[in-house]
């Protein structure tokens, strides 16, 4: 037999209450997102449950897609049978003859969604508990625990069978907890952070910096490469690419080398947050972690906040380098984020930045360059893509010519 469908369970969804629906309805959209590589899959999604249909599909691959999706509390394949008592026991049979070895022990569930059908849950129980016993006479029955727990749901077009249980992501569904712009660079943190949101129901939107000649492509693709990774979480995410060029040089030009690193995030700061309002945005999202650079004391993230009044959040800043390694290894962006692209945020590192800089300083030294002007500039000049699932690789590859 082979299976037909996934059962999915929600998870936190269940306390949600008027909300419930526009949960679910969100997270129906991520899994087609996520799924859309499969092109015969379907799914329905009703307050209890979501029903993911194969349609020949291969099990395997989905159910992988599957375990990463926020909001998915856990799933279930299951075995489409005909709806008669006869079917049905010899699908139970087959069933627990495949999966059953010696001092296993079982339970039938039975669910009649269909109520016409001529046996209630009860009776479904015993009789198809009698059935697994006239195969497996030597089988223990428990109700309370069992090794296997095989699930019988009548409907109205069909029965189903199913009997494994498999965990997914947890969390919220992306997009439910509103929007939030997320500073990815091409290192370890970042991706992780964004991750992190990404399982709280934050829909993020990846804005990266590029300074080109002196960032190449290859550090563009890099980025891109690692959006891709996250949308596997939850589906689509929006890539926005910011030309740093100007600023970058202006600041090298006009400022003292042991700001560079201050004066530069802050820009970053103030153009991410011009997009974010325009893009309604509610926070912006980095991946600093206290202490792990010198633009990551207090003092410095003081001086970078300064800039605006958006709440930052910073999910991993508590975590040590090895905790955020680890979280990136598992959601496999570590070996993109290790490849030898310069970001904007190494390119002009000064060998000894300043790691508590002095606010009135720092401002003394922007009163030498056009600061509005420049941010209206470098809005008004990035470029905006959407990073699906199911893009290939290839059409990144196009774009890297584009620019060569």
């Amino acid at each position: 037999m082979e299976y037909s469908e996934i059962m999915v369970r929600y998870g936190e969804l269940s306390t949600k209450g008027k909300n419930r629906m526009r949960f679910i309805n969100k997270l129906k959209q991520n899994i087609k997102h996520v799924l859309s590589i499969y092109p015969d899959v379907t799914i329905t999604a009703n307050r209890d449950r979501a029903h993911i249909f194969l349609n020949g599909t291969d099990y395997v691959p989905v159910a992988e897609s599957l375990k990463n999706i926020f909001g998915i509390q856990a799933f279930s394949p299951s075995y489409k049978v005909e709806k008669n008592l006869e079917s049905i026991k010899q699908a139970v049979q087959e069933v627990m003859q495949d999966v059953y070895h010696d001092g296993l022990t079982f339970k039938i569930t039975s669910k009649r969604s269909d109520h016409t059908f001529e046996m209630d849950s009860r009776k479904l129980n015993q009789y198809l508990g009698s059935a697994v016993f006239d195969v497996l006479p030597n089988i223990q029955a428990k109700m309370k625990g069992p090794d296997i727990n095989l699930q019988v749901e009548v409907r109205e077009e069909a029965a189903y069978l199913s009997y494994e249980n498999i965990k997914g992501a947890g969390g919220l569904p992306v997009g439910t907890a509103g929007r939030g712009m997320l500073m990815l660079s091409g290192g370890i943190d970042s991706p992780v952070a964004g991750y992190l949101a990404l399982k709280r129901g934050v829909d993020i939107e990846a804005v990266h910096f590029a300074s080109p000649p002196y960032t190449s492509p290859g550090a563009l693709k890099k980025a891109q490469d690692l959006t891709r990774k996250l949308t596997k979480f939850g589906g689509n995410i929006t890539f926005i690419e910011v030309p740093f060029t100007e600023i970058q040089e202006e600041i090298k030009e006009k400022a003292p080398e042991a700001y560079l690193m201050t004066l530069t995030r802050r820009f970053m700061m103030r153009i991410t947050d011009r997009i974010r309002e325009e893009r309604s945005g509610l926070v912006i999202i980095n991946g600093e972690s206290l202490g792990q650079v010198a633009s990551q004391t207090l003092e410095s993230m003081q001086a970078i906040n300064a800039v605006t009044c958006t709440p930052i959040i910073r999910p991993v800043v508590t975590m040590d380098k090895l905790e955020i390694i680890d979280i990136a290894q598992k959601i496999d962006t570590f070996d993109i984020s290790i490849q030898p692209f310069e970001d904007c945020c190494t390119i002009f590192a000064p060998d000894r930045p300043k790691t508590n800089p002095k606010i009135k300083n720092v401002e003394q030294y922007e009163k030498r360059m056009a600061v509005e002007e420049l941010v209206e500039r470098a809005v008004a000049g990035i470029k905006v893509t959407t990073i699906t699932p199911q893009a290939d690789s290839d059409d990144v590859d196009d774009m890297i010519d584009d620019l060569l």
